[in-house]
């Protein structure tokens, strides 16, 4: 097998094992050329068969178009050498059922053409002999979509009656076009049951199940199936939300969002997807539907009283051809009526193409669609296992319910205890009215709670606790939390008077007054006489109020240090009967405990129990947010990304819904969104961690940070082009702040994305400025030593004589900070420019020397590729006999580098053909795979 060959093979088994998207579609082209490059029109015709398919799924109609056309043509021509289908590259005859639909895309397609494909395709299938299904199913979406109704439904029913074949549509494709034609005939109960089938069984395919949902969304919401339909939607939108040729699909969720009542939902999808309407420029009948949706979503957004809203996004230079001419981005008022305008553009020129006027009908049923509303809000718990609150029936259970909310720290306690409070016994009203003041006092309700004192001190005075009624008249809302940051010596003169009160009055006094050490930084104190009041309070015999005292003990003691004693003091609260609201507060103690001993899986598991008893609590969102934080945070540290962004997004969900602010819960979801996998994800988190933090007006070191983090996701995306621009941005940002290293870090990676991209003039000023930021700082001497590499790979592509200057150094930089590895890494870069100057015979010993200094610090594989490079080298100075040995112990060294070793082997073949040595030869190419 040629080397071409045996390169595109590997590609297409890595294209067959990669999911459809920007990696896959990377792979495919690179496939494509590299067969075009070879001469091998069979290797091409498979390449192309991917390629087709991969266009097809990645929404590229022009690519799908011109590279079906070729294979087909190659196809007709020679069936045996390129016949129609081959295993794992593709059919020609299955994706002859894409075109069709493609030309009916775009008005710029004649009805005359389109007959014409799908008269080829049957002459095609009939030729070959398959059955009529897959040529049925094209006629019918083409009927269909024209607006021939009647033809259509005729094709329908016959289609039902057709056997299926091999070439029929799948199970999901077909239910999913039988649902949606139903939908638009008036036939919506058929289409929900097809759609329910569909799921029940689990159909899919490329884009099924998420097309189906997106279909039937309003169909559930009209048969008051709202669970379904949210259920539905969260689905549906979190399967297509990433392709670009989902814009249908996506544009469907957007109108669901709109007749929900999610106009901001809908808004933000709005803004994300704005792009993807010039994705593909021959798919205008996915471009009229989206606009129809983004218009009708801006009128709602306005409708809730946002008109004068700018649309992100919407100042986008590919964006004009399709809104016209606009200086910066677009109001939401005034961006709806241009994409009304654009869509009935569109849907005017397919109703002239077709004959009929299907299409502004349709954009009429979606106007009147908008004026649809169903209670169905959105809070995403679909990323998250979320545990609904427990019933509460009985007025015993309202009050064990309301009280643990209390003790749990909730304000979702404050309006089930006023409810309580109207009937209440004396001794609950005491109980309940101390809570609701504690309740009112941490949500700075200050007036409320002045306000219903007077009520508390008749409820004391009611039940017998008149010192106590006493002792609160006086000291009012301090000892419910009020101003106790400065309320310590007031509070520590009450105890010294209080010697004769009873124990309950001392154990709340005293209790008070660990609380405001812990403001004044006095842990070690706080304890103490949060241990004193826990006394008292048993002493009285509450203790229930003991309980919560001691958990202030466990709070004091770990921020004192006194970690074995926090951590025994909570045990022992844990091994006791105590109320949902304690249990929770007391886990997340420990959880924090065990993350402080980095013990995070255990604390990660505490943190989720947490979560879980505050959920089944009916816990405030602000309160669930903060568990689910924590939840994160310990999940994060144990090394489960995964795990921790699902916290990090329920946490993000819960303070929007709060009206908290988010930047935090956000930030973090892209950082565990970018170590877990989810680059793309996190690129979206923390474009609205920036938003906000513009918005708040953040100081701009910390803005640097999160744009930083940023540039990573990018990186991890592989969007290596925004990459670049967001390193730019948080090196100007660190220069706001003064921050010079954050700067000169900043830089150096900004200069690696343009060395790469070929721009080496910029390259070289952004890492030079950077050396020159942190050039002599100790603390620094890792990044300067990155970046005079960086440079020196830059000056050497430029060709500047100064780029052995650079080199050398970096060398004396590495060599004196004993950094072997980086040495010959070094070492390697001076080898290739030696070779660029035609320096052959330095090259080659540099190159050498670099591979023993690989050696030496432990890589041997990365010495096989200087040992490649100096054989490489030998070759080009045809000396290819002293090249043997180096090929040989390139092949040796490269073991865990498969590619490296498959290449080495190549050349060495060529290399032993080029001596005469045939056996050898043969017998080095045996290991090449098949």
């Amino acid at each position: 097998m040629t080397g071409f060959a045996t390169r595109i093979r590997s590609l297409f088994d890595e294209i067959d094992n990669t999911p459809w998207g920007p990696q896959e579609q990377a792979l495919v082209a690179q496939a494509v050329a590299l067969a075009q490059e070879s001469g091998d029109e069979r290797l091409e015709y498979e390449a192309r068969l991917r390629q087709t398919s991969s266009a097809n799924m990645g929404g590229d109609t022009d690519l799908m178009l011109t590279s079906f056309a070729w294979c087909l043509a190659h196809h007709d021509a020679d069936p045996q050498r390129f016949p129609a289908e081959i295993d794992r590259a593709g059919d020609v005859l299955w994706q002859y059922k894409w075109m069709a639909s493609a030309l009916g895309g775009s008005p710029e397609f004649p009805s005359e053409q389109i007959a014409a494909v799908l008269d080829d395709m049957e002459a095609h299938y009939r030729r070959a002999g398959v059955g009529p299904s897959g040529v049925l199913m094209a006629r019918f979406e083409d009927a269909w979509a024209a607006g021939r109704m009647d033809e259509a439904t005729d094709l329908q029913r016959t289609l039902e009656a057709t056997p299926r074949d091999d070439y029929s549509h799948c199970d999901a494709c077909v239910r999913s076009q039988f649902a949606g034609f139903f939908i638009e005939t008036g036939r919506e109960d058929e289409a929900i049951r097809l759609v329910d089938e569909m799921i029940e069984n689990g159909f899919s395919c490329g884009e099924e199940p998420e097309h189906a949902l997106s279909r039937i969304l309003l169909p559930y919401l009209r048969a008051g199936m709202l669970d379904e339909a949210r259920t539905a939607h969260l689905r549906s939108y979190r399967l297509a939300k990433d392709n670009p040729d989902n814009l249908a699909i996506v544009a469907k969720n957007i109108v669901f969002c709109v007749v929900t009542g999610n106009e901001a939902r809908a808004l933000a999808l709005v803004e994300r997807h704005l792009p993807w309407i010039v994705h593909d420029g021959l798919n205008a009948d996915a471009h009229a539907t989206a606009l129809g949706a983004f218009a009708l979503a801006l009128d709602a957004v306005a409708a809730a009283g946002h008109p004068e809203l700018t649309v992100r996004g919407s100042d986008a230079e590919a964006l004009v051809p399709v809104f016209g001419e606009h200086e910066g981005a677009w109001r939401v008022d005034d961006l709806a009526a241009a994409a009304w305008a654009a869509a009935g553009s569109i849907a005017a020129a397919f109703d002239r193409r077709n004959g009929t006027d299907a299409h502004t009908r349709n954009l009429e049923r979606l106007r009147d669609t908008g004026a649809e509303r169903y209670d169905v809000p959105i809070r995403s718990h679909d990323f998250s296992t979320a545990v609904p609150a427990t019933p509460a029936v009985t007025r015993e259970e309202r009050l064990d319910r309301a009280v643990a909310l209390a003790q749990a720290g909730s304000i979702a306690a404050i309006e089930p205890i006023r409810e309580l409070l109207t009937d209440a016994s004396p001794d609950e009203r005491v109980t309940l009215s101390a809570h609701l003041l504690g309740g009112l006092v941490a949500v700075e309700r200050t007036d409320e709670a002045e306000a219903f004192l007077p009520e508390r001190f008749a409820a004391l005075r009611a039940a017998g606790h008149v010192e106590q009624a006493d002792l609160e008249e006086r000291l009012g809302l301090v000892l419910f939390g009020k101003d106790l940051a400065t309320a310590g010596d007031a509070l520590r003169a009450e105890v010294a008077a209080a010697e004769s009160a009873p124990a309950e009055v001392r154990a709340d006094l005293i209790a008070t007054l660990a609380v405001a050490r812990m403001y004044e930084g006095a842990f070690a104190e706080a304890r103490e006489d949060a241990r004193e009041g826990a006394r008292l309070f048993a002493e009285a015999g509450d203790a229930t109020r003991s309980q919560g005292v001691r958990l202030l003990e466990v709070e004091a003691a770990a921020s004192a240090s006194q970690t074995d004693e926090a951590r025994a003091l909570v045990a022992d609260l844990l091994a006791e009967p105590i109320s949902d609201g304690r249990r929770a507060r007391a886990l997340a103690a420990r959880a924090r405990l065990h993350g402080a001993a980095e013990e995070f899986a255990e604390g990660a598991a505490d943190a989720d129990e947490t979560v879980r008893l505050l959920l089944t609590l009916g816990a405030d969102d602000l309160r669930v947010g903060e568990a689910f934080v924590l939840a994160g945070a310990l999940h994060e540290d144990a090394g489960s990304g995964a795990l921790a962004a699902g916290r990090y997004r329920s946490a993000v969900e819960r303070f929007e819904s709060a009206g908290a602010p988010t930047a935090d819960a956000r930030y973090r979801l892209g950082r565990a969104m970018i170590t877990s996998g989810m680059p793309q994800e996190a690129v979206d988190a923390l474009h609205e961690v920036l938003q906000e933090e513009t918005a708040a007006e953040v100081p701009a070191g910390s803005r640097a940070i999160t744009v930083g983090l940023l540039a990573r996701a990018y990186e991890g995306a592989d969007d290596y082009g925004n990459a670049v621009g967001a390193w730019g941005f948080a090196a100007d940002l660190h220069e706001e702040a003064g921050e010079v290293d954050g700067q000169a870090h900043a830089l150096v990676q900004q200069g690696r994305h343009l060395g790469n991209f070929g721009e080496f003039d910029d390259a070289v000023t952004a890492v030079d400025t950077a050396i020159g930021l942190i050039r002599g700082q100790e603390e620094q001497v890792g990044l300067q030593a990155e970046a005079l590499h960086l440079l020196a790979q830059a000056k050497m592509q430029r060709g500047d004589e100064d780029a052995f200057d650079v080199i050398d150094e970096a060398l004396a930089l590495g060599r004196a900070n004993e950094a072997h590895w980086y040495v010959a890494d070094v070492t390697d870069t001076r080898a290739r420019l030696l070779a660029a100057r035609g320096r052959t015979d330095e090259a080659v010993a540099t190159a050498l020397q670099a591979a023993d200094g690989f050696a030496a610090a432990g890589d041997a594989g990365s010495g096989a590729g200087s040992e490649l490079l100096a054989a490489r080298l030998l070759v080009g100075a045809e000396r290819s006999a002293d090249a043997v040995a180096l090929y040989r112990s390139t092949l040796d060294h490269a073991a865990e580098n498969e590619q490296l070793r498959q290449q080495a082997a190549l050349e060495l073949g060529d290399v032993y053909e080029s001596l005469g040595r045939h056996a050898e030869a043969a017998e080095v190419r045996s290991t090449l795979p098949a």
